[in-house]
């Protein structure tokens, strides 16, 4: 493999939703640059944050039956056992639910947590509060999905925050999607939350950073003989 081949295979590849970004960013640099060269230095430092936040990286999806994976790159800010959102239809007693929050340095690329079919999309508008506080899942602008599996029913929730201001979907309702499947993203830094089906604990704790696709959030089958984990 040359030098060139071997840098471009580290160089993940951008989402065409970044691209109008990407090159407003540019532009605006180079007016800055002939403006002021200093000022131009600035804008060419924002126009490489642009590109690396709509990196779009090959992730690698674990296969076995019946996990939860996370849906987004990011700290696991909370789990709690809170009711879900009475647009999500997933009932009306407490539900498992894991937040993971995304920085305006994490990939926002969302992934599905599971494969299923795709009952439900609810979008809500709302207000752009701190997406670390509790209170964002109720007041912010939020889009949720509903995914049926053979193991129960799972609430995905893309939640806006203080700098996004667009919530972006692959998806429609009645589509089958696989786990690890991209299914949307949010502009600019923001939280998921995924509500797990009655009796699901998960297999993560706050703090930890969560990988989209491929961190195991939660097993539905973790009572089954043979499906153990292994924390430190």
């Amino acid at each position: 493999m040359s030098i060139v081949n071997s840098i471009r295979a580290q160089i993940p590849p951008i989402h065409p939703e970044g691209y109008p970004f990407i090159g407003g960013f540019a532009l605006a640099s180079l007016v800055l640059f002939w403006l002021w060269a200093p000022l131009g230095w600035i804008g060419t430092a924002l126009t490489v944050w642009c590109a690396l936040f709509f990196r779009d990286p090959v992730r690698v999806t674990p296969v076995r039956e019946g996990i939860v994976v996370a849906p987004a790159d990011g700290r696991i800010s909370m789990i709690t056992r809170v009711l879900p959102p009475a647009e999500l239809g997933l009932g009306d007693r407490p539900l498992q639910r894991i937040s993971i929050f995304m920085s305006v340095f994490n990939c926002h690329v969302n992934r599905s947590p599971v494969a299923g079919r795709i009952d439900r999309i609810a979008y809500r508008p709302g207000k752009f509060i701190n997406a670390e506080l509790d209170k964002a899942s109720e007041d912010n602008e939020r889009n949720s999905l509903v995914i049926s599996t053979a193991n129960g029913r799972i609430g995905v929730t893309q939640i806006a925050g203080l700098v996004a201001r667009r919530i972006v979907s692959f998806v429609r309702e009645g589509q089958t999607i696989g786990a690890g499947e991209r299914f949307g993203l949010i502009r600019f830094g923001s939280r998921l939350d995924v509500y797990l089906p009655e009796g699901t604990g998960p297999l993560v704790a706050e703090g930890q950073t969560a990988i989209a696709g491929e961190t195991i959030l939660a097993d539905f089958r973790l009572g089954d003989p043979g499906r153990t984990y292994r924390g430190d």
